[in-house]
């Protein structure tokens, strides 16, 4: 298997400019993010709330159905951004995983075998037993440690050390769990994989942000708290090393223009913007133009999101900087009839599909010595 794809890249499409206009070959690696939504298996865990995704539940979720779902989304991590890199993701950031065995049974269908992906996976305190995890192409990327970063939210008295009088009320798939014990809201942790991308140093965070259950205002302290935490781990790298590389990614349940991506991780639209240890958000300038990776009520909104850090913005590519980033919505993704044309095509009861929110991507890109 060949280490990385190399392609010849015009100069005219990066944000400068060079007296000639001859092409130069790149190294390109896609990173990707997609909510599989509801990726469980048929076998009812009896510590988590998962009883609705059984032969006998409400989905009548049989062995048949979780197969097609897994052939499904195989399909779509095997072509995200493969409109300038045939070769499909090296990262995989996922979330809304039931357990480490359905992601085994993923990387196993056979448009993603031959790829030979490796699992990065912790199960998370959320009560319905969905996690975060990160697949990566072992032949590209060497892991040197990964952990578990929980977030510590709760109902009454502080979500990291902010009063938050969050109520309940919106009713989602993705509903709050409150411990009647301390008022500790479970979700999940977020997921710091650090390791080498053909000999540099990369740190990739997977996130999955508290829903919005109870209503975006009421919940929005606690997508806020993530985004602190996010900001911690991201300070930590960086204190380690000042030129730490660091890409954050995942449903966040918010869009890039709230509180929790603007002002909890700091987060900017434009690459002037982003100082030394800042972070650059490239789908705030999409969701300004009206694209949208997640659709509710007719209105379009992109929760699920890439940024990077400084160092990958610099005009130097002899070491990998971030070239751009898209949303991966091709026609088989999207519902062609019904109430819900148009939107990402589900899962219903009458059809297997992929997820309710479409993946996300970026490429990382470094000239060929």
């Amino acid at each position: 298997m060949r280490i990385a794809r190399c392609i010849p890249i015009l100069f005219l499409f990066f944000p400068f400019t060079i007296a000639n206009a001859q092409a130069k070959k790149y190294v390109i690696h896609t990173v990707a993010f997609y909510n599989f939504e509801n990726l469980f298996d048929t076998i009812n865990d009896p510590d988590t709330f998962d009883e609705e995704w059984t032969p006998t539940g409400l989905q009548r979720w049989t062995f048949d159905k979780y197969k097609k779902k897994l052939g499904n989304l195989a399909r779509v991590l095997a072509e995200i951004g493969s409109a300038e890199n045939p070769d499909s993701p090296t990262f995989i950031g996922g979330c809304e995983i039931e357990n480490r065995g359905v992601l085994e049974d993923l990387v196993k269908q056979p448009k993603l075998i031959e790829k030979d992906y490796g699992i990065i996976h912790f199960d998370s305190p959320d009560k319905r037993g969905i996690d975060v995890a990160l697949l990566y192409q072992k032949s590209k990327f060497q892991p040197t440690s990964y952990s578990n970063v929980p977030l510590y939210i709760y109902k009454k008295g502080t979500a990291t050390n902010e009063n938050s009088k969050a109520s309940f009320e919106e009713k989602t798939d993705d509903e709050l769990q409150i411990s009647t014990k301390n008022y500790r809201v479970y979700t999940r942790d977020q997921l710091l994989v650090t390791g080498f991308l053909d000999g540099e140093e990369i740190n990739i965070i997977v996130n999955h942000w508290p829903s919005r259950s109870g209503g975006e205002k009421k919940s929005s302290p606690f997508r806020e708290a993530a985004g602190a935490l996010n900001r911690k781990i991201i300070d930590s790298l960086q204190r380690i090393n000042p030129n730490a590389k660091v890409i954050t990614l995942g449903d966040l349940n918010d869009g890039p223009y709230n509180k929790s991506v603007k002002i909890s991780l700091g987060a900017k639209a434009k690459k002037a913007e982003v100082e030394a240890f800042g972070i650059y958000n490239p789908f705030e300038e999409m969701a300004k133009k009206g694209m949208g990776t997640i659709a509710y009520r007719d209105a379009w909104d992109i929760f699920d999101q890439i940024m990077v850090s400084e160092t990958l913005l610099q005009s130097d590519y002899s070491s990998f900087r971030y070239w751009k980033a898209g949303i991966y919505n091709k026609s088989f993704l999207i519902q062609t009839n019904g109430q819900y044309k148009g939107y990402p095509l589900r899962h219903s009861t009458t059809e297997i599909g992929f997820s309710d929110h479409f993946p996300v991507y970026i490429y990382l890109i470094k000239e060929k010595k």
